[in-house]
């Protein structure tokens, strides 16, 4: 169980990597710097950034969730046994 979340939180986190490469800057910032004016061009319809907006939290609150629920099952399902372990 443990090594399919893992899996599946490593292919989360590679589309989210590129999903945050594609996505159209939103100030000048170091791109404007190294000549980068051509790159804004390369995905110029305008409803995609909409979609790659939305895809981006998509994939950050899913890695979120997939992250809290990994910890769930690692630990064993509550903090209950920790404490019982304490005492």
């Amino acid at each position: 169980m443990v090594t399919t979340l893992t899996i599946i939180i490593a292919l989360n986190c590679l589309l989210l990597m590129g999903v945050i490469l594609i996505q159209n800057p939103k100030g000048g910032g170091v791109d404007s710097t190294f000549g980068g004016g051509a790159a804004n061009q390369m995905f110029g319809a305008a409803k995609s950034t909409d979609f790659i907006e939305k895809l981006t939290w998509g994939l950050a609150i899913s890695l979120f969730v997939l992250c809290i629920i990994t910890a769930i099952v690692v630990s064993g399902g509550s903090g209950e046994q920790i404490l019982q372990t304490e005492q």
